[in-house]
């Protein structure tokens, strides 16, 4: 009997781990299929990365120093230094909002749509939440090469005069750009899930917009406090909804000098979304699989 007991519990290990091995591999094999479409589309993609971080920081801290501009108010070239600081911090941060959701949600919109690709997804050995975390993680892959990418190229392009205030603190980058690559790309879940994909391009419009010019991009989040009604710094607070802003403050912390909301604010809440947009993406991919 004892036996009979020890070969089940073997047989029904043995099982376990089959399947455990199969879905470890399916997922391997779809997240491969999805860097390996990245690799075969590498030119497009870093064009796609680089072309809008450097037309900002070309524009704003190259040209309008050069014309006499008076970017970053009136303190002339400290004034143009202290602007570029922010500027960089703010354009990292964008750039890796952009390629979460443009990595995630654009592709869903044609796998959902004409192609139908996304039948041949679900059709592997795992569960459907895992084919969408598995989307997650390739554009959250992509968020952080953007990332990589645009620093660089951020940091230099400037005027004669104009000198950034940059200084790299390690721990803050390396834990703030896979969680805000991973809270960026469930964003775009969300929005690939749950929008329909003849409209997917009114996403930047009203979605994507609103959220790059009220997100900090360009100003540092405790100036706002500065715009008040009746005593109450309306637009400060109103921000705070808009999950942008604690990417680019976070990077500010990260990569600069400069003032930012504080850390013990930045990490919580961006751990919050990541959990929410995650778990809200994985449920709208749920529903338009299934129904």
């Amino acid at each position: 009997m004892t036996g009979k007991t020890e070969k089940a519990e073997s047989e029904a290990f043995a099982a376990t781990r089959s399947v455990r091995m199969a879905t470890t591999e399916a997922f391997k094999t779809l997240l491969l299929r999805d860097l390996t479409v990245l690799r075969k589309n590498l030119g497009v993609f870093i064009a796609r990365t680089i072309i809008q971080p450097f037309l900002l920081v070309f524009v704003f801290l190259f040209v309008f120093p050069q014309i006499g501009e008076g970017v970053g108010g009136s303190g002339g070239t400290a004034g143009l230094s202290s602007f570029a600081t922010v500027l960089i911090a703010g354009v990292v941060g964008l750039s890796i909002m952009f390629q979460g959701i443009q990595a995630v949600a654009l592709p869903l919109a044609n796998e959902f749509g004409y192609t139908k690709e996304i039948e041949d997804r679900v059709l592997a050995p795992l569960p459907i939440a895992l084919v969408a975390i598995g989307k997650v993680v390739a554009g959250a892959i992509q968020g952080l090469i953007a990332a990589v990418i645009v620093f660089p190229i951020a940091s230099v392009v400037h005027a004669n005069g104009v000198h950034p205030n940059l200084s790299v603190h390690w721990v803050e980058l390396l834990t703030l750009m896979p969680l805000t690559a991973i809270m960026t790309s469930s964003l775009g879940l969300i929005l690939g899930t749950r929008i329909n994909p003849r409209n997917i391009g009114v996403m930047f419009g009203f979605i994507v917009l609103p959220l790059t010019f009220l997100g900090g991009t360009y100003y540092p989040w405790t100036t706002l406090s500065a715009v008040k009604i009746g005593g109450f710094s309306w637009l400060q607070t109103l921000v705070c909804i808009n999950p942008l802003i604690y990417v680019t403050e976070g990077f500010r912390a990260a990569l600069t000098t400069s003032t930012h909301m504080p850390l013990y604010v930045i990490y919580p809440v961006l751990i919050g979304f990541s959990i929410l947009f995650l778990w809200a993406g994985i449920a709208g991919f749920r529903n338009r699989v299934l129904r």
